[in-house]
């Protein structure tokens, strides 16, 4: 609205906030444009730098007095953003547009803005100035060179068993919120690239989320339209296959807790968990934990047993719960609901 228009004006005048270059109407807010006065080169882990650098930022200008919304919104540097001049969500009569505000910034300014805590700013700009350019990453590093530069290939990486993409589909189907669905989808095509999901599988999934999330539209300007849906797609690139847990909970706006092993790796923790179920099973007086896992008719005994093995584990995931019983991952996601 005008009234946080003008802070934003108010805050970056009086330096509580970096002055952008340009600021753009997008059609339902405004895009800050930092024109940098040094190019930087965008190696992995520059870029995961310059992505906390965005984070830290985004956290400082969007506030109480910028934004009506609460729920800030973020956005890693590889984001695509409407073309200035191309029709902005409010149709081809308004276009977006962008006006010139301030001077190209150097990365010391857009650091002083970024609050002093746990080190934060001194590792970033070490990092940043640690980057090299091409033709010298050529002599340091030739073998990586020659694979990912001339060869082109991707980095390598470990597939994903496809369960975390259908855990992570139904998810979408029923926790995301307005703010969140063009990411939504981004982060379904990411999940599809983890777990080696075709793109035909990916596009059908996608579409089938259209109708509801359209139906979230709180007017007529904010629909959610195919365009999106196709815009969010282009994540669907082996670039994405190692992007981090925390950046998709950020986008989506859905919370991704870790299995908690307590430090534990996995052939420990499952040894302690079964050593767990075996404990339970004496409590209740049976010998072995598959005592009356038959399942007569109408006993209804695979279930209870499922219900069991959860209440013992209630933080262990499908697939440990099937390694630690013997019991089937269809079987459990029946009785367990997930």
């Amino acid at each position: 609205e005008m009234q946080q228009l003008r802070d934003v004006l108010h805050q970056m005048k009086n330096e509580y906030l970096p002055k952008a270059t340009y600021i753009v109407n997008s059609g339902h807010g405004l895009h800050l444009y930092y024109f940098l006065d040094k190019p930087i080169a965008m190696f992995p882990h520059i870029q995961a730098c310059l992505k906390e650098l965005k984070y830290a930022l985004t956290r400082q200008i969007w506030n109480r007095y910028t934004s009506t919304r609460k729920d800030v919104e973020v956005q890693g540097i590889l984001q695509g953003f409407r073309m200035v001049g191309s029709p902005s969500k409010l149709g081809k009569d308004f276009p977006v547009r962008a006006f010139q505000y301030g001077d190209r910034v150097n990365l010391d300014y857009l650091l002083s803005f970024v609050p002093e805590t746990s080190g934060e700013v001194e590792r970033i700009f070490k990092a940043l100035q640690s980057s090299c350019t091409l033709e010298e990453a050529k002599e340091k590093y030739p073998d990586w060179y020659q694979r990912r530069i001339v060869e082109g290939k991707p980095k390598g990486r470990w597939t994903v068993k496809r369960d975390l993409y259908d855990w992570w589909l139904r998810r979408l189907r029923n926790e995301v919120k307005v703010g969140h669905r063009f990411y939504a989808i981004m982060t379904l095509a990411i999940y599809a690239v983890k777990c080696g999901i075709d793109e035909e599988e990916l596009r059908k999934d996608a579409y089938s989320l259209l109708d509801d999330y359209d139906a979230m539209s709180e007017s007529e300007d904010n629909r959610f339209t195919q365009d999106d849906i196709e815009t969010a797609l282009t994540a669907f690139l082996d670039s994405y296959a190692t992007f981090p847990r925390d950046d998709i909970a950020k986008y989506s706006g859905l919370k991704l807790t870790p299995n908690k092993r307590n430090g534990r790796k996995q052939i420990l923790h499952l040894r302690l968990a079964r050593a767990s179920r075996d404990i339970l099973c004496e409590e209740r007086g049976k010998k072995d934990w598959r005592e009356g896992a038959g399942r007569p008719a109408g006993s209804g005994t695979k279930e209870q047993m499922v219900r069991d093995l959860r209440a013992a584990h209630p933080e262990a995931s499908i697939s440990e719960l099937s390694r630690i019983s013997g019991i089937s991952r269809p079987t459990l996601y029946k009785y367990l609901g997930k």
